[in-house]
């Protein structure tokens, strides 16, 4: 097996990962997926050696996102949650299952340009740096749109506790 396959293979599950946290859905995370592992291996000659390979699949994964919810909008398609999908499992208790719901659904009323950035540092445990070459924009950005992210998150409907991130350096 090649090193390219290595990684690729290596990445996998974080990468199905970051799709399930921008598709809120496990048939659809797993077809992001496929759909970006399959453009990675046509595209390998792209992949510089020398530079981490999830950023990569990272960007190329949220393009294919991207254009897939485009398609879907000039279809008036109209593209519904997993329910299911939006409970967690193995919880201790039902309160934070809905706790944990409802979080999910205040990260979908974020703002693209921070939910982006907030998935792939959380979700998918990317570097600051590594995120503002995924979306292409300053370093000082991402860590902007991390914190006005997190500032609202933070911000409780009706006066309740905050939500606790994990901090990430």
């Amino acid at each position: 097996m090649t090193r390219f396959r290595e990684e690729l293979q290596e990445a996998l599950p974080s990468l199905w990962r970051y799709a399930f946290a921008l598709t809120r859905d496990r048939s659809r995370a797993d077809d992001l997926v496929q759909d970006c592992a399959e453009r990675a291996l046509r595209k390998k000659h792209l992949w510089q050696a020398e530079r981490p390979l999830r950023p990569w699949l990272a960007k190329m994964a949220l393009n294919i996102h991207r254009n897939a919810l485009r398609h879907a909008a000039a279809r008036h398609i109209h593209v519904a949650y997993d329910e299911a999908d939006l409970t967690p499992h193995a919880l201790p208790s039902a309160e934070q299952g809905l706790e944990a719901a409802e979080l999910l659904r205040r990260v979908d009323a974020l703002p693209s340009e921070q939910r982006d950035v907030l998935l792939l540092v959380v979700i998918d445990g990317v570097s600051y740096a590594e995120a503002a070459e995924v979306l292409g924009i300053p370093i000082g950005t991402v860590m902007s749109r991390i914190s006005r992210a997190r500032a609202a998150l933070r911000q409780e409907p009706g006066g309740g506790k905050p939500v606790r991130l994990r901090s990430v350096t």
